[in-house]
């Protein structure tokens, strides 16, 4: 009886010890797996990754700049981080803008430009000055812009989007490239517009083959040319193959030589670009860049069209912020009023 009454104590005690440490595991371990797993969301190599948007504000189009962040914003749940580009006179007026409107909650820095890293790279063209602002020239310099990541999104300022931005930022980059582009021959739903308002989309269009140099490059007139206003760009690629150095040298060349001007399809932007990336770039999904819509006041896409659109871009005289232009009611659903008046839209009743 005296053993039989021993080995039941001990078996209480066990069972005892055992529930305690269920108990244990209750009390202590669950909420220490909650700890380490609110210290992984709290931790930056668990944060959700920045996607840098690169966009410039220039004078007189600020009113574009606001509209394609707005509609970015809108759009995403991404973490998006925006680099506003600008001279030192226009910068303050754009940080007001946005700090006194609904975007005001945006992430954001101001970057100046010094328009002095152009000085003798540009030949003066009288058909259309406009293209030849510093800012249009800010794509070539972005490593030395923005230099804390690898991977980022350029946009010109007359575009909206309407996908979801972390869809832009995913586009794949083969090896060895430093940037995508959205080829001009890639949609053929863009292509009844194309022929009708006269826009080129082969190197034809931007380069002049009477020139010995531009033979010498060996790429065919007919190779379907690239619009520049929207990349998706590789910073360790771009820098290690030195781009910024090689499109300055093709700029200089231009200066001496009128190799390309803006009396052909795309400005003196576009051109650079279409020589030192030919055969070296990726593609983007042609939905992410539905463009020409600048380009003539009277053609006009289909409604359905543009709805599927990721995103659109009045690239061309035409933009949506003036007078006459096309789609605008799309991009006006973007557009936030400039807080001190300084920028309105031009309308047929304005």
């Amino acid at each position: 009886m005296a053993l039989l009454k021993k080995i039941n104590q001990i078996l209480l005690l066990l069972l005892i010890l055992t529930v305690c440490a269920i108990l244990y595991n209750k009390v202590h371990k669950a909420p220490s797996a909650l700890r380490n797993e609110a210290d992984d969301l709290e931790s930056p190599k668990e944060m959700e990754e920045e996607i840098p948007v690169v966009i410039c504000a220039a004078a007189g189009r600020m009113g574009a700049t606001v509209a394609a962040i707005s509609s970015i914003y809108s759009n995403t749940e991404a973490n998006v981080l925006f680099y506003i580009v600008g001279l030192k006179n226009t910068i303050p007026h754009i940080r007001k803008w946005i700090e006194n409107s609904k975007l005001k909650e945006i992430k954001f820095k101001t970057v100046e430009f010094n328009p002095m890293v152009l000085k003798g790279k540009i030949r003066q063209d009288a058909s259309r000055p406009e293209l030849l602002q510093p800012l249009n020239f800010v794509r070539f310099y972005l490593p030395l812009l923005i230099q804390k990541h690898e991977k980022v999104i350029y946009l010109d300022d007359d575009v909206i989007v309407q996908g979801d931005i972390q869809e832009l930022y995913d586009t794949r980059l083969a090896p060895g490239h430093a940037a995508a582009f959205s080829d001009d021959c890639d949609l053929p739903s863009t292509h009844e517009m194309v022929r009708s308002v006269g826009m080129q989309n082969t190197y034809m269009g931007f380069l002049d083959y009477r020139k010995q140099a531009i033979r010498d490059l060996g790429i065919s007139p007919s190779t379907c040319s690239f619009n520049p206003g929207v990349i998706v760009a590789n910073m360790t690629e771009w820098k290690n193959q030195r781009l910024t150095k090689q499109l300055e040298k093709w700029m200089q060349r231009n200066v001496e030589e009128n190799l390309y001007s803006s009396t052909l399809g795309g400005g003196v932007a576009t051109s650079p670009m279409l020589i030192v990336f030919h055969g070296k770039h990726s593609t983007i999904n042609p939905m992410w860049h539905i463009r020409h819509l600048g380009w003539s006041p009277d053609t006009r896409y289909s409604e359905h069209f543009l709805q599927e659109a990721k995103l659109l871009h009045w690239n061309g005289r035409y933009k949506p912020w003036d007078y006459p232009s096309v789609h605008t009611d799309l991009w006006e659903n973007w557009f936030i009023p400039d807080p001190s008046g300084k920028f309105k839209l031009t309308r047929p009743d304005s």
